[in-house]
């Protein structure tokens, strides 16, 4: 019966065989191919491009040594047989290299890793740690902080020359992290004396139901002429210095949608009363039940305030 080989291409004696010579064989697979397999330790030159290492059956083969360390100008391909092992890989070269049968894996210039042939492909032995230690710190390109020791309370904020973190201590109660453009600090909140601009719509909440945002005073939209009401004038007073006949509509809900709660407020400065439109609406007067088209007499103020998708009341001096 005819000899046969392993994984590692050890050589199976068969029955019989060798007699007289057995020992060379086994000589060769004790003290040379299974050496290799455990504790080999070989330097492979990289051409950068793609280089093939083989484990031939019943010889010594670069492939079939435990540790590689990879030499030469890298940046290539270094292609391996099928034999399932363990490959401990050290690229010394100054280009990453892909160690692969078919796809395999890239190794880093500099890195030592440890690879397993499954019998199609290299792929990455170890995935878990269940914990580590490190004797040094871990540098922020390998996604560390760079820093063996944490400050109390503190936050870190990237330092000037992205290569690790500087802490920022809370410093005071109630103080903000802030930006100056540049770096970050922890600093006291400063009251707010500025100008706030929202933009048209901005609503404010109670936590159930939103509202327009309003005014400290009561902006004026100057209208002399026939006027149509529009959504930014909520909150605001329509003033007229009209010299003719003016009508001011409150548009339906369907053609402006006003929020409820909605007012504004009409003063009437010029020569001639001021007609209130309100055609498909229900637009009570304030303290009667009279509905319709209201009248503003000179001098009059009238306020119009949204209770409802459709109705309003009307209030004021000088309303009819």
């Amino acid at each position: 019966m005819a000899s046969t080989y392993s994984n590692l291409g050890i050589e199976l004696i068969g029955a019989g065989e060798q007699t007289g010579t057995w020992g060379t064989t086994t000589n060769t697979n004790l003290g040379t191919l299974i050496d290799q397999a455990i504790s080999g330790y070989q330097t492979v030159p990289c051409t950068g491009g793609t280089d093939t290492i083989t484990i031939p059956n019943g010889a010594s083969g670069v492939a079939r040594n435990m540790f590689l360390e990879l030499t030469g100008t890298g940046g290539g391909i270094l292609v391996v047989p099928t034999n399932e092992k363990l490959y401990f890989i050290f690229n010394n070269t100054a280009s990453a290299i892909t160690v692969r049968v078919t796809t395999g894996v890239s190794v880093p210039a500099g890195a030592k890793t440890v690879l397993v042939c499954n019998g199609t492909d290299i792929v990455v032995a170890q995935n878990y740690l269940a914990s580590l230690t490190l004797g040094a710190a871990l540098p922020v390109a390998s996604g560390g902080t760079g820093s063996t020791s944490t400050t109390a309370y503190a936050v870190y904020a990237g330092n000037s020359a992205g290569t690790g973190f500087t802490p920022i201590a809370p410093s005071t109660s109630g103080n903000l992290l802030t930006s100056n453009g540049t770096n970050w600090a922890s600093t006291a909140l400063t009251t707010f004396t500025g100008t706030v601009v929202a933009a048209s719509g901005s609503t404010i909440s109670d936590g159930t139901t939103a509202f327009a945002i309003g005014y400290l005073a009561i902006p004026q939209n100057i209208q002399s002429s026939n006027y149509t009401l529009v959504l930014i004038d909520g909150g605001k007073h329509i003033y007229s210095t009209n010299s003719g006949a003016q009508s001011i509509t409150i548009p339906t809900n369907a053609s402006v949608a006003f929020p409820i709660g909605t007012a504004f407020t009409i003063v009437n400065n010029g020569t001639t009363s001021i007609t209130i439109v309100t055609t498909s609406l229900t637009v009570f007067q304030a303290g009667t039940t009279n509905t319709g088209n209201r009248t503003i007499a000179t001098k009059g103020v009238a306020t119009c305030l949204k209770v409802d998708t459709n109705t309003w009341f009307v209030s004021g001096a000088g309303v009819s």
